[in-house]
């Protein structure tokens, strides 16, 4: 089935259009953001069974962008009165004419902006599903969750709790300007399951997930995740600390998408150009990897989680090539930055809701896929690790350093697993030197949409990484 369009956006279409052209008399451009975003959250354990009627990405309300001597300016709401477009024009005009007065007063330093161009462009998208959240059958749904918590908990003897985190959002979003005349619908969802084991005082904890663009039909699919993630939590009760050192490393395919994000995530969302904090912007068209490692970014680049068919600029989605063969192409950026550095936008302007302001950020980021298997990875390594489980990572886009916490790490000794566990295991290094030193990669590759992604003062956005296994080099600690 396709996703239905909201129909409270459809009402207030019309309105907003007259409120553009009310306000075109006064700025040179104006746009309109507007959504109306549903869904719903489920925590189970062994000892909880909740329901929120909210996710990370609900919302509903609407922002206007609007431009006019080199400046921008936004104005946010979330009421809107169809007879009263006029007095709503007016309430933006003065709320907007008060910030140019405080910085005005304030002698705040402004980077002028060239206007946004407005080519014109109509859509609408409304992408399969298999089912909605607003039409979900609780009941159901948390029997099913509770059933995997009950399996975890008796697949392993030291399991004593297993939490279940899964969630669905209907997103539908407007976009208007006096050219473009845009709208969306898409339906995402996330599930992820945590064990718990514990022996002799001990306690560790696995976890995996599931995600995609589909309904909550998802959730149905953690069930064949139970037996891995019970694994690992058992295996890890017996890990060991890992020795400090340069190692050859294995990732698997989640934390292959971990140095994704962290390694040419931040560090080449293009809003950084603009504030000359980034390395990355000095070396575009430079070698930054090894032959092997290509990369991609763009909402278009797979299907998961942030798939969407355009961002908050109104820009359509994109599938950038960031790195070719080794060679750092391009960054991604929102529209205005594009403008600010004379480049087109990719597609890549992202709020966290209509109260927010845009940022350049991710969307799916992954490694493309080369020719070897993991048997053969494993066979060429004399002594390292194979990597698995993503926990966190962290990055400084300023000199391209980069840590990653991995959950747990398998011992290799001369081309053979030892059957040795090391947790958790810090990965750092400078980005330029890890990539340089992939030399194989795999055929398949995964993409994952668990969790979220802050910048600025926090504000968090869905993401999706991953690629194919990898070979390489790393400071593991």
């Amino acid at each position: 089935m396709k996703a239905p369009f909201s129909p409270y956006l459809n009402e207030i279409r019309d309105p907003l259009k007259k409120l553009i052209d009310i306000l075109s008399g006064t700025y040179a451009y104006v746009s309109v953001l507007s959504t109306d975003s549903r869904g719903f959250a489920i925590r189970v354990s062994q000892h909880v069974r909740t329901v929120e009627g909210r996710t990370m990405t609900t919302e509903r309300g609407t922002v206007v962008r609007v431009y006019r001597d080199g400046l921008y300016s936004e104005y946010a709401f979330n009421e809107l009165d169809p007879e009263r477009i006029s007095e709503k024009a007016e309430e933006i005009r003065t709320a907007l004419d008060a910030q140019l007065k405080l910085l005005a007063q304030t002698g705040t330093a402004v980077y002028e902006t060239p206007p946004l161009p407005d080519e014109p462009l109509t859509l609408l998208s409304e992408m399969e599903t298999g089912s909605l959240p607003e039409d979900a059958d609780f009941d159901a749904l948390i029997a099913d969750l509770a059933g995997v918590s009950d399996a975890a908990c008796a697949a392993g003897p030291d399991v004593i709790e297993c939490q279940v985190a899964a969630q669905s959002t209907h997103i539908c979003k407007m976009f208007f300007t006096k050219q473009r005349d845009l709208r969306q619908s898409y339906v995402y969802s996330e599930a992820v399951l945590a064990a718990v084991a514990v022996k002799d005082g001990r306690s560790e904890m696995a976890h995996e997930g599931v995600s995609g663009r589909i309904g909550p039909e998802l959730f149905f699919e953690l069930s064949g995740k139970v037996a891995e993630t019970v694994q690992a939590a058992e295996e890890m009760l017996t890990a060991e600390r890992v020795e400090p050192g340069e190692y050859d490393i294995i990732t698997s395919p989640e934390v292959t998408g971990l140095i994704a994000h962290e390694a040419f995530g931040h560090g080449v969302e293009m809003d950084m150009f603009v504030k000359g904090r980034a390395l990355g912007a000095d070396y575009i068209g430079r070698r930054v990897g090894s032959d092997l490692v290509t990369m991609h970014e763009g909402a278009l680049c797979a299907e998961n989680v942030t798939s969407y068919a355009f961002d908050d600029e109104g820009t359509p989605a994109g599938d950038v090539t960031e790195i070719d063969r080794g060679i750092l192409k391009t960054g991604i950026c929102d529209a205005i930055s594009a403008a600010r550095l004379g480049v087109q936008p990719t597609g890549n302007g992202k709020r966290e809701n209509f109260e927010h302001k845009v940022y350049t950020r991710m969307t799916n980021t992954l490694f493309d896929s080369g020719t070897s298997s993991l048997e053969e990875m494993i066979a060429s390594v004399s002594h390292g690790f194979l990597l698995k489980g993503m926990q966190s990572g962290m990055e400084d886009p300023k000199h391209w350093g980069i840590q990653c916490m991995i959950e747990r790490g398998y011992e290799i000794r001369d081309g053979k697993l030892t059957g040795r566990v090391m947790a958790p295991i810090l990965m750092t290094g400078y980005v330029p030197d890890l990539l340089g030193s992939v030399s194989m990669v795999s055929a398949d590759r995964q993409v994952f949409g668990n969790g979220g992604c802050g910048k600025g003062h926090k504000e968090w956005v869905k993401v999706a990484d991953g690629g194919p296994v990898l070979k390489a080099k790393a400071r593991l600690g």
